[in-house]
């Protein structure tokens, strides 16, 4: 007995076919025809839907007849409701640029951390794509260093984050150097953990300050002599024991949230509390043969 169909079997069709689709809208449908030019997609609504070869993809390696099948399913953004043949006009790439910004927004609010390649270099800086959105990255935000050569980063991957993702002006700024920073810190942080108190050392004075004087350790430490530390006398400056270039004798008074305390004053504090103690010569046990007779007898009472 066959079974009979009623106007609900057909509920969603007939929903779809009376619904009202605007341009901007974002439909998907299933691809239904495959020409050298265009592709034709069954909307469930009362006409077709066309994308055109040049609203499909920007990829040059992209061919409309090897990468795009019957049955695939397909996301696009409606250019217009009617083609001038009674078809609603689509574009696949707009869809897809629209959700790649959505994707862009959330990699800023989220902080994500990418891998990009280096595709091309312009003006003030390098370009590398994310979601298929082109992205700036500025010279200045490609190293912790000045950067010379923009040539030399060409076919580079190197790790990013997103700066800046506007839609609304299709801005997207990408960078590196929060990451390099953050990934020098940790380095840093490392290294001062296994430095112990007490280590003494020798470095070079990178920089004066009023309160004190850096000292580059090496191997990318650093610490700060503090001007009570500088001299064993009372200083005002430390520009008065100290110059830029200098090299120093330092001792290590303090590992502290992540920072090294230098003194030079320790140094002298130890130089004076170290007593070359008198040399004492004991004789042998069998040399001790002295009597009390021997002690007193020049002794006159």
């Amino acid at each position: 007995m066959e079974e009979k169909t009623t106007m609900d079997d057909y509920k969603d069709e007939l929903e779809a076919s009376f619904r009202q689709v605007q341009e901007g809208d974002v439909l998907t449908g299933t691809v239904i025809g495959v020409s050298e030019s265009e592709v034709t997609v069954d909307l469930k609504y009362y006409t077709e839907g066309i994308i055109r070869l040049e609203d499909y993809s920007d990829d040059p390696a992209f061919s409309i007849k090897a990468d795009v099948q019957v049955g695939d399913e397909v996301t696009a953004t409606v250019l217009r409701t009617d083609d001038g043949q009674g078809h609603i006009l689509l574009s696949r790439k707009a869809a897809a640029a629209d959700q790649a910004w959505k994707t862009l927004v959330q990699y800023l609010e989220d902080k994500t951390v990418l891998t990009v390649k280096v595709g091309g270099i312009v003006k003030s800086g390098v370009v590398a794509y994310v979601e298929g959105i082109r992205g700036f990255i500025p010279a200045s935000k490609l190293s912790l260093n000045y950067v010379e050569d923009l040539d030399d980063w060409l076919g580079k991957e190197i790790r990013v984050q997103v700066i800046t993702a506007d839609p609304e002006n299709q801005k997207l700024v990408l960078s590196a150097k929060e990451l390099l920073r953050e990934k020098a810190a940790e380095e840093r942080r490392a290294k001062i953990s296994n430095v112990e108190v007490g280590l003494v050392t020798e470095g070079k004075v990178e920089s004066i300050q009023p309160y004190g004087a850096f000292i580059d350790l090496g191997n990318g430490l650093s610490g700060l002599v503090h001007v009570s530390q500088i001299s064993e006398k009372r200083i005002k400056s430390p520009d008065v024991v100290l110059k830029v270039g200098d090299t120093v004798k330092v001792k290590v008074i303090a590992v502290k949230d992540g920072k090294l305390s230098l003194s030079m004053k320790a140094l002298h504090d130890v130089a004076a509390e170290e007593i070359q103690e008198e040399k004492i010569d004991i004789p042998e046990a069998e040399e001790l043969t002295t009597t009390l007779g021997d002690l007193f007898k020049n002794i006159k009472l």
